[in-house]
């Protein structure tokens, strides 16, 4: 996380400007978190603005918390 906040790692996070993270999702197998991040790519931006907003209303930085 601290190489996304620095911008040190090329890729989504650093060309949209990404600096604070709102959501997440832990999983027991890889398997899994990817078959999720999958299909929460599928979902339009309405679905996902409300995944985030039902756990994050506050768009609070989550980040601090994990590290």
């Amino acid at each position: 996380m601290s190489e996304h906040k620095e911008k040190v790692v090329p890729g989504f996070t650093r060309r949209h400007g990404v600096e604070i993270l709102v959501w997440f999702e832990e999983h027991s197998h890889i398997n899994d978190a990817i078959a999720r991040e999958k299909q929460i790519k599928g979902w339009n931006r309405a679905w996902k603005l409300k995944l985030i907003e039902k756990d994050n209303s506050g768009w609070n930085d989550l980040a601090p918390g994990l590290m």
